[in-house]
């Protein structure tokens, strides 16, 4: 594999953080975006330990003057981006009810909106290159659905629209786009559930357990990978059973 360089946002932690490391082990060239530059420079010297040509960047999803800035630093510094993981993301939940406009369009913004962005600044030099692998980091929420969860789960059901619609486009120039989609892993975003919760969760996953980040990682790995050069417009469920 020459040196690909992979772009993976909200790198600073959990399955960010993750599938950075792996890329970094497998040989990429990895460029760690995330929100704060604190955030990012928390993982960098582990990413330098395993390829020392990783860097990082401030990426905010919520601004695409901040996404154009990012990026267009990446590929002056490194001459293209070959690997985009759209990872990055957040949750304002909330009954439909009683949800604010602000946090349905926060998550929105940041979630759907931000990976467009990111994906319309890597896609000209994709093209260009004829070789180019997106893979974006959906939900089992965006499949199954979730109460109290209707913003994140439209902006991760968003995604796999755009998966499926942009892979038809891209494909005549050897891009591929597929998507993760994620069940319950033990990150930030899940361990402050309430534990007749968790259990709740557990009681439907035939594997009876929680995935880890490095179960995202490894799917992920494999998709950008030149094994799965004949996959394409596919969502990857990793979520031990509970939605097939």
């Amino acid at each position: 594999m020459v040196n690909r360089v992979a772009v993976i946002t909200g790198a600073s932690r959990g399955i960010g953080r993750a599938t950075a490391l792996a890329f970094a082990q497998a040989g990429y060239d990895v460029v760690a975006a995330a929100r704060s530059m604190e955030g990012a420079g928390d993982i960098l010297s582990e990413l330098r330990a395993a390829n020392p040509t990783a860097s990082a960047v401030n990426l905010d999803l919520a601004s695409a003057d901040s996404i154009k800035e990012a990026i267009g630093r990446v590929v002056k510094e490194k001459g293209r981006v070959d690997v985009l993981v759209n990872n990055g993301g957040i949750t304002r939940d909330g009954l439909a009810v009683r949800m604010k406009h602000a946090d349905w369009d926060a998550v929105l913004r940041t979630n759907l909106d931000g990976s467009f962005l990111c994906i319309q600044q890597v896609l000209s030099g994709m093209m260009r290159n004829r070789w180019g692998r997106i893979v974006n980091i959906t939900s089992v929420v965006g499949q199954a659905g979730s109460p109290g969860q209707v913003n994140y789960a439209a902006s991760k059901a968003g995604l796999i629209g755009m998966t499926k619609s942009l892979a038809q486009e891209v494909a005549s120039r050897n891009i591929t786009v597929n998507a993760v989609a994620p069940g319950y892993i033990s990150t930030d975003m899940t361990k402050d559930l309430p534990e007749e919760l968790k259990q709740a969760i557990m009681g439907k996953i035939p594997l009876a357990r929680m995935g880890t980040p490095e179960d995202i990682a490894a799917a992920v790995k494999f998709l950008a990978s030149d094994e799965a050069s004949y996959i394409t417009g596919q969502v990857l469920g990793v979520n031990g059973g509970m939605y097939m």
